[in-house]
């Protein structure tokens, strides 16, 4: 047996055809079948319980029988006897009269010169019953009741025998009805369930067909909203809540294709334009200044790249941390460091001792940035600040600069997002960096913010967890000025 077949799994052909059965025929074979069990047993039981009844009011009408002939047996009324003993018309009753000897002392016309119709022999005062098969009624079944009593000539047993053919012909009529009607009755009932199945699924066909019209170019089209609060309308909202997410989704991708297409051209036309220069130099040699201007062009253009792949990768699988301590004073000291060197610039800090596990080259790009972002919009002052707020570490960046709206606080997270539209892209960086820092910082289960600073300007704080517990020690604080 070769590998493959050993895998090969049968599939029941019933099992497999109910599956390609759509809603509607589903839900009319599963009403059909709880229909017809439920049927059945009713059907069943009706029929039980009806057959005793009847089989109940004809014990009753031959022990009522047997208790009138034994009355007239005891009183000694002969002629009573003689009346009580013909059958009435339409009845099907039969009665004798036997002795100890278990001779017939009298009997109805229908059973005359016969022998005793039971052997039954009650004691005086008691009842008793049977049901028997006669000959003298052509093999018909009849409920026998014996009664004994006592009359002036010694003991003697009345036997009535009622017959149980009507009873019979009644439930068997009662049967075949119920088997003509049941099938019928089924079918009522399927056809009934597909019907109303059908109609309730119209919306949801609806959708259907709405659904499959729309493409990447359409997204704006939505589904019809049945007017019915049920479970189709709450899926036909969910349906446009999804849509409505495609179609952000589709802009915003649009967008970012569209940003990085115009991000790319840029220096990628400078440094054509440098090369076109390069290749038919002026007799005084290559401009010193045309080859710094295409090594700038070309450093852009790479970390423009390597912001694109990275973001890239981290939509697709995240960004995948190397997790290891990470003292976050050590990170703000080397941005303070930095920074102090920038001319014109004021740099105060407040940096607490704070550990955090994370990977340490995200989190170091994310606060470079950070401050990048504050550097470029300052006026004259940037604030570092790092401490610890319970269990996480805060870190906040500041700037006295115009300041961030507060509609767009949360946009500035976005992709090639810029604030000033006629900021030169040179000043302005590419539009990734916040975008950066807000993937890295969702990477190491943080949080980033955009707020007002004290006295105006933008203020980024930005929230880690920490390991560990607070280290001791009061914070040093830096205030470094450069003029």
């Amino acid at each position: 047996m070769t590998p493959a077949a050993e895998h090969v799994t049968w599939r029941s052909p019933s099992r497999w055809l109910v599956r390609r059965w759509g809603v509607r025929a589903r839900s009319a074979v599963a009403a059909v079948i709880v229909v017809a069990v439920v049927l059945a047993v009713a059907a069943g039981a009706f029929v039980f319980l009806h057959r005793r009844a009847l089989i109940s009011v004809a014990d009753a009408s031959a022990v009522t029988r047997a208790e009138a002939v034994a009355g007239i047996l005891a009183s000694g009324d002969s002629d009573g006897l003689g009346r009580s003993l013909r059958s009435r018309a339409g009845e099907q009753t039969l009665v004798q009269v036997v002795g100890t000897d278990g001779a017939v002392r009298a009997a109805s016309a229908e059973v005359a010169g016969q022998p005793a119709l039971s052997p039954l022999r009650p004691a005086v005062g008691t009842i008793m019953r049977e049901d028997r098969t006669l000959a003298v009624a052509n093999g018909a079944t009849f409920r026998i009741v014996a009664v004994c009593v006592n009359t002036p000539g010694g003991a003697e047993t009345v036997l009535v025998a009622q017959s149980l053919y009507p009873i019979h012909e009644a439930v068997e009529s009662e049967v075949t009805l119920l088997a003509a009607g049941y099938p019928i009755l089924l079918l009522l009932v399927g056809a009934a369930t597909a019907v109303f199945v059908g109609r309730s699924l119209r919306p949801v066909e609806a959708v259907r067909r709405q659904v499959a019209l729309i493409t990447d170019r359409h997204l704006h089209a939505r589904v019809p909203v049945p007017g019915p609060r049920d479970e189709i309308r709450h899926l036909a909202e969910t349906m446009n809540a999804m849509l409505d997410r495609l179609e952000v989704a589709s802009r915003a991708q649009r967008r970012f294709v569209a940003d990085a297409s115009h991000e790319l051209r840029s220096p990628l036309s400078t440094i054509t334009l440098g090369l076109e220069l390069l290749d038919t130099p002026p007799p005084g040699g290559v401009d010193p200044g045309t080859v710094a201007l295409l090594r700038g062009e070309a450093a852009r253009l790479e970390s423009l790249v390597a912001d694109l792949l990275l973001l890239a990768r981290a939509d697709e699988r995240g960004l995948s941390p190397r997790w290891a301590d990470v003292d976050l004073d050590d990170l703000m000291d080397s941005e303070r460091t930095r920074l102090r060197a920038l001319p014109g610039l004021t740099v105060n800090a407040r940096i607490d001792p704070v550990r955090v596990r994370g990977d340490r080259d995200q989190i170091a790009r994310a606060i470079r940035n950070i401050t990048d972002n504050a550097a470029r919009h300052a006026r004259h002052a940037v604030g570092l600040r790092l401490w610890r707020v319970g269990a996480d570490a805060r870190i906040e960046v500041t700037d006295d600069g115009p300041g961030i709206a507060v509609a767009d606080r949360d946009r500035v997270f976005g992709r090639f997002v810029r604030l000033e539209d006629s900021r030169q892209r040179v000043s302005g960086g590419t539009g990734l960096g916040l975008a950066i820092v807000a993937e890295i910082v969702a990477g190491h289960g943080g949080t980033v913010s955009v707020g007002e600073a004290e006295g105006g300007g933008t203020a980024v704080v930005m929230s880690l967890p920490v390991v560990g517990e607070p280290v001791a020690g009061a914070a040093y604080g830096l205030d470094d000025r450069r003029s």
